[in-house]
């Protein structure tokens, strides 16, 4: 299974065939249009299966399959953390739940970024500890920006991911430390010379041990875009 996250900074009917090269089964687009909206050049593969939520209809969080992989949002989704969405992934059967993130609810004084991923797994901690669990997407996060008086600071939804078994793919696979990452996953305003990592794919033990590679997309081939790159993870199952 190849699962690829990429917050493609809007319209991404314009920029699709870019991203689907890479033959995805599962995309989660951060700041996606409406799926009404997603009016595909004729050349361009549709999915099998969308998902889309959000409150500004040219900018929410989209979820698709380009496989078997079926979708459904959770009725246990807390629009509270709106863009911190529960999905049931299925073939057939409940294969596993996938968490599609997109940190950003200016709304909620508390935090809007990692604040918001913070509440989501308390929210749904039975959830987390029950299930074969992928939580993917644009955390607008790191370590670098802690704030040690936050309880819900990027370090400690590390922390407590790890304390359910779930842990960053990319961090694993590259054996890098939370803040000091080699591979940015955004350029602020495209800008080569700053660079972050804030896309994030994290996954229980079921999918470490058939984790297979992790792939960052690099500045030159996606600067045209988008100020982020793509985050592609593949698992064999």
């Amino acid at each position: 299974m190849k699962i690829i996250t990429w917050n493609c900074n809007m319209a991404f009917r314009k920029k699709a065939r870019f991203i689907l090269a890479h033959q995805p089964d599962i995309l989660i687009i951060p700041e996606c249009e409406n799926i009404e909206k997603l009016k595909f050049p004729p050349d361009v593969p549709l999915p099998t299966a969308a998902l889309w939520y959000g409150t500004n209809q040219h900018k929410g969080l989209g979820v698709f399959s380009y496989s078997d992989y079926r979708l459904e949002l959770m009725d246990c989704h807390n629009p509270d953390f709106k863009n911190v969405l529960p999905i049931t992934v299925t073939k057939g059967k409940t294969d596993f739940i996938l968490f599609a993130v997109w940190a950003n609810n200016p709304q909620d004084k508390d935090g809007q970024y990692v604040t918001q991923v913070w509440k989501a797994i308390h929210y749904y901690e039975k959830l987390l500890s029950e299930t074969k669990t992928i939580l993917i997407g644009d955390f607008n996060s790191n370590t670098i920006w802690d704030k040690p008086r936050r309880a819900g600071n990027h370090s400690t939804v590390v922390s407590k991911l790890a304390e359910k078994g779930i842990y960053s793919v990319y961090h694993k696979f590259f054996n890098q430390e939370q803040g000091k990452e080699l591979h940015p996953t955004l350029f602020l305003y495209r800008h080569e010379n700053r660079p972050y990592h804030l896309d994030y794919c994290f996954a229980s033990n079921d999918f470490m041990q058939a984790l297979e590679s992790v792939e960052v997309g690099n500045y030159e081939d996606w600067k045209m875009y988008s100020d982020h790159k793509p985050l592609i993870v593949e698992f064999s199952i």
